[in-house]
């Protein structure tokens, strides 16, 4: 019962006790309503008291509720939060002690995906970005699983292939230092660096080989190599193995290998061509994908700026966007599609006070490594690179990454701006986007799946269609200029062009004739010479005479074919045999001929 229903039940009897009082005597009447008084405020006391006590049990059992909705929000959100570590994963621990001494602490999506199953023997396809841990995806469980066995003399247990130089080279360091509480020797085997290094260190038994197809090949053709013993394989950046035509190399090796090993099998993008290597090389994978194939990092601020097609002009652009961000520009990369363009790049950098320096697939092994090292000590502010370097490599805290050129293939601007906002750190790319890059550019954001923002001026929709109409325009034109000259020329076009062809077909054959003869009669008249027949001068004089002679037979063959002897006025020649006949014609003249 609430307080108002009370005190309104209070009111009539209180009145009731008034008017009752009013027929006793005043001494008695003062001292009952000093009473009733009293034992109304008392009631009144008491009922106030219980609608306290109420609300505030009420108050209790709300706090309650929202307390326990609270510590039950609190415990979804530890739950969502509470992602498995490196020692829930079933790696060794030797393996995590390399874990926790190398500063890690969470594993990436692709490496808790990717590890226990990999742990367990089956095959696995990961799929995921650049810059999101795949190397240590399965150099771990690699470590774990390779704790047990020991290595034989030219038969390598496991086996890394990777596209460059670079990417073997990363995974070595790895190795090196996640393993380096196992004894485990590991080969490298690539370019530029001597067969007979490498052949001790084989020739001793590694446990795991890191290789690039080509030296692999080399070592094995030479009797180095035996691969029946592989027990795990590991294809890593295989989408840039089909862009670098390694393709054909991988399918030979894995023909060498055991039909049971393992096979971990890592890409960023998934071309047909890579679904096709998947179903031939994988048995019942298990498919990781950290984030979607052909995907950006969201830490990345992606952006488009319009440039010339000069490339003078276009230089100085790029100098103008650089120095826009000059301040926050720890170290960057600087991509361009030709080793050219990388030089000249280089040059004018170097001309403008900018430290740079170059990377391209013509450099010996140890500049390029020098380099590297440089870039990475921060020796070097600007690496101006081709696309060797857009693959895997960790170089780390790159602030940004400048593309002078769209790349040619979309997924490789994935790759390009992948070297920078790695292991979730904030990065930027610009393109310089000329109006002929604006085909790529659409292919690009349609693999990527988003629009590219554009920064400063952007080039309208009828600016896009005019040049792509121009396009059009100069390749019909082009069509039919090349028509049109072939049929001017003659070229294979009537008979007019037969004619004319095989005119001066036999006009050639004339002039070589002629040619040849000269050449045989200067040989013989200096065979003569030697043999002391004759004096010199007078010989000297005959073998010139016999050269002209020989050069005029040839002028007038050439005029005799060609129908034109009598200086050029059309009139037929005479039945005089020709320069050559079936006896003295060339080897490379003669050809069948129609007799009656």
């Amino acid at each position: 019962m609430g307080p108002e229903a009370t005190l309104a039940r209070q009111k009539p009897h209180q009145t009731c006790c008034q008017l009752a009082l009013g027929h006793v005597p005043a001494c008695i009447q003062a001292d009952r309503h000093a009473q009733l008084s009293k034992d109304i405020m008392s009631e009144q006391e008491k009922v106030t008291d219980n609608l306290t006590q109420g609300a505030s049990t009420q108050k209790t059992a709300a706090g309650a509720a929202t307390e326990a909705e609270a510590a039950a929000e609190g415990d979804n959100a530890n739950a969502a939060t509470n992602e498995p570590g490196f020692e829930d994963l079933g790696l060794s621990e030797k393996t995590l002690a390399a874990v926790r001494d190398a500063g890690f602490t969470k594993p990436t999506v692709i490496q808790r995906e990717a590890i226990p199953h990999a742990l367990q023997r089956k095959d696995v396809l990961g799929l995921a970005q650049t810059g999101s841990g795949k190397t240590a995806a399965f150099v771990l469980p690699m470590l774990t699983l390779l704790e047990k066995g020991r290595a034989r003399a030219r038969m390598p247990r496991t086996l890394i292939l990777e596209p460059t130089r670079e990417l073997a080279a990363q995974v070595y360091d790895a190795f090196q230092q996640l393993g380096k509480h196992h004894k485990l020797k590991v080969a490298l085997l690539i370019g530029g660096v001597s067969f007979e290094e490498q052949s001790r260190i084989i020739d001793r038994g590694a446990d795991v080989l890191i290789a690039t197809p080509g030296r692999l090949l080399d070592h094995f053709e030479r009797g180095k190599l035996l691969l029946t013993g592989v027990e795990i394989l590991v294809i890593d950046e295989a989408d840039r193995m089909l862009d670098m035509g390694f393709i054909p190399d991988i399918e030979r090796i894995v023909k060498l290998l055991p039909f049971t090993r393992q096979t971990l099998f890592f890409s960023a993008t998934m071309p047909k061509e890579i679904q096709r290597l998947v179903d031939q090389f994988l048995h019942l994978p298990v498919r990781v994908e950290a984030q979607p194939p052909s995907s950006t990092a969201e830490s990345i601020d992606q952006k488009l700026v319009l440039a010339p097609a000069d490339e003078a002009a276009k230089r100085a652009k790029l100098r103008e966007v650089i120095d826009a961000r000059k301040e926050n520009i720890r170290n960057a990369i600087v991509f361009a599609n030709r080793k050219k363009t990388v030089g000249i790049l280089l040059k004018s950098m170097l001309k403008h006070g900018y430290s740079a320096g170059a990377l391209h697939g013509d450099m010996d092994q140890y500049e390029r490594l020098e380099t590297l090292q440089k870039f990475r000590d921060n020796e070097i502010t600007f690496l101006i690179a081709s696309d060797v370097a857009a693959r895997g490599l960790d170089i780390p805290e790159v602030s940004h990454v400048f593309n002078y050129d769209l790349p040619t293939s979309p997924e490789d601007y994935v790759h390009r701006i992948g070297r920078t906002g790695r292991a979730g750190r904030k990065g930027e790319a610009v393109s310089l986007v000329t109006p002929e890059d604006f085909r790529i550019l659409a292919a690009i954001q349609k693999l990527i799946g988003k629009e590219i923002p554009w920064e400063g001026e952007a080039p309208s929709e009828e600016d896009i269609e005019r040049v792509r109409a121009r396009k059009r325009g100069r390749s019909g034109r082009g069509g039919g200029h090349d028509k049109e000259g072939a049929r001017r020329g003659g070229k294979g076009r009537g008979r007019s062009g037969a004619l004319a062809s095989s005119r001066g077909g036999a006009e050639e054959a004339a002039a070589q004739t002629g040619r040849v003869q000269a050449r045989e009669e200067g040989g013989r008249k200096r065979r003569r010479k030697r043999k002391g027949a004759g004096g010199t001068s007078a010989q000297a004089g005959d073998a010139g005479r016999a050269e002209k002679g020989a050069q005029k037979g040839a002028s007038e063959s050439r005029r005799k074919v060609s129908g034109n002897g009598d200086g050029g006025k059309g009139k037929k020649s005479d039945n005089k045999p020709a320069a050559f006949d079936e006896t003295n014609m060339p080897a490379f003249l003669a050809r069948p001929v129609e007799r009656e």
